[in-house]
């Protein structure tokens, strides 16, 4: 193994997934490329007139703390690094990475929702796992919140 995708949005499922898949680099002697997917960019089309960007409504602060957390785990354990921030489809952005770094594997987190809660809300675990042309591992949360009862 020598280069492993690992996604991250800061999320406690993502700090696991990160926690694991440099584990397992550190362990095999292999690079990694932590990938945080920024949702895309809006675009405003007025009439005849050109298209015009609209800025994106996730601080970049978000993407910044994710990526300097994993980093930090990559450099405790000796773990070569990359960090890449994107703009896009999150599933379709991380498969693409990890198409061009010719990864071995891509380790992402889920959050262990309920089957209801995934179909609704979409799953980027799942539609990783599903899309991916190349091996995938999911790590799942350990500390999965309880649903609220009402």
């Amino acid at each position: 193994m020598k280069e492993i995708v690992i996604a991250t949005d800061g999320s406690e499922a993502a700090r696991e997934a990160v926690e694991y898949g440099v584990e397992l680099a550190s362990e095999n002697g292999a690079a990694v490329t932590f990938v945080h997917v920024l949702p895309p960019d809006d675009y405003v089309v007025a009439g005849r007139g050109p298209v015009v960007p609209r800025p994106h409504h996730v601080d970049m602060d978000e993407s910044e703390s994710a990526l300097a957390e994993a980093s930090d785990a990559a450099i405790a354990a000796g773990v070569s690094y990359a960090l890449e921030r994107i703009s896009g489809e999150t599933v379709a952005e991380i498969i693409a990475v990890a198409a061009a770094k010719n990864a071995d594997l891509i380790v992402v987190g889920s959050r262990g929702r309920g089957a209801i809660s995934s179909a609704l809300l979409g799953s980027v675990s799942k539609g990783v796992l599903n899309q991916a042309k190349r091996p995938v591992l999911i790590v799942r949360a350990t500390a999965v919140p309880a649903e609220s009862v009402a």
